[in-house]
C-alpha cells in the first residue's frame, strides 16, 4: 500500500511543469475551476530559482485565456445573457463595466473573485479589448509574481499561510486602494473647488 502511495505522489510530482502550468492557466481563465495557483506553488516549491519564470507563464497563458474568454463573450455571450439575466440587470452591470472596465479587470485579475466571468463579460460588453489586456497582464502578473516569490522566499510555511489567508489579503488589499482612491479623488475635487 505504502509503495502504491508512493508511486501516486511521484506521479503528481513529476505532472507539475511549466508546460502543465501553462495549460492549467490557460484553459482555467476560460472555464476550469482549479486556479494556476495549484500548479505554480509547487512548481516554485521545488524549483524555486525558477520562480519568475513560473510566474511569467502562468500570467502570459492565464491572459491568453482570458483573451479566448472575452472573444467568446463577444462573439456569443450576450443573447445567452440576455437570456438568463433581466435586461434592467444587464444594463446596469453593462453601465457599471463602462464606468470602471480598467478597474474591475484589473481588481478580478488580481483577487480571487472568477477572473473568467470577467473574461468573458468584457466581451459581451464590448470594453476595449487594449486595455482589457493590460489590466489583465498588470493585475495577473503582480497576483502570480507575488506568490511565486513568496513560496520561493518562505518555502512550504508561505504555501500554508496562502493557502489559508490569500483571499482575505487580496479583499483587504483592494479595499485598501479604493480607500486610497476616493480619498486622493476627495482631495482634487476639493482643491479644483477651492481654486
Amino acid at each position: 500500500m505504502l509503495a502504491l502511495l508512493k508511486s501516486i505522489a511521484d506521479a503528481i510530482v513529476s505532472a507539475i511543469t511549466l508546460q502543465n502550468l501553462a495549460i492549467l492557466s490557460f484553459i482555467e481563465a476560460i472555464f476550469f475551476p482549479i486556479p494556476p495557483d495549484a500548479v505554480l506553488m509547487p512548481l516554485v516549491l521545488r524549483e524555486p530559482r525558477g520562480f519568475f519564470v513560473a510566474a511569467a507563464v502562468t500570467t502570459i497563458f492565464s491572459v491568453l485565456g482570458a483573451l479566448v474568454g472575452y472573444l467568446i463573450g463577444l462573439k456569443g455571450g450576450r443573447p445567452i445573457l440576455d437570456r438568463f439575466v433581466s435586461r434592467q440587470k444587464v444594463a446596469r452591470v453593462e453601465e457599471l463595466y463602462q464606468r470602471y472596465d480598467v478597474w474591475s479587470i484589473f481588481i478580478a485579475a488580481f483577487t480571487p473573485i472568477p477572473y473568467k466571468v470577467f473574461a468573458v463579460s468584457a466581451g459581451v460588453f464590448r470594453l476595449s479589448i487594449t486595455r482589457f489586456t493590460l489590466a489583465s497582464l498588470v493585475g495577473r502578473f503582480v497576483r502570480f509574481f507575488a506568490i511565486a516569490a513568496l513560496v520561493a522566499a518562505y518555502g512550504q510555511t508561505m504555501v500554508a499561510f496562502v493557502e489559508e489567508y490569500f483571499e482575505a489579503l487580496t479583499l483587504a488589499l483592494v479595499a485598501a486602494a479604493a480607500a486610497g482612491w476616493w480619498v486622493w479623488r476627495s482631495f482634487v475635487r476639493r482643491r479644483s473647488s477651492a481654486a
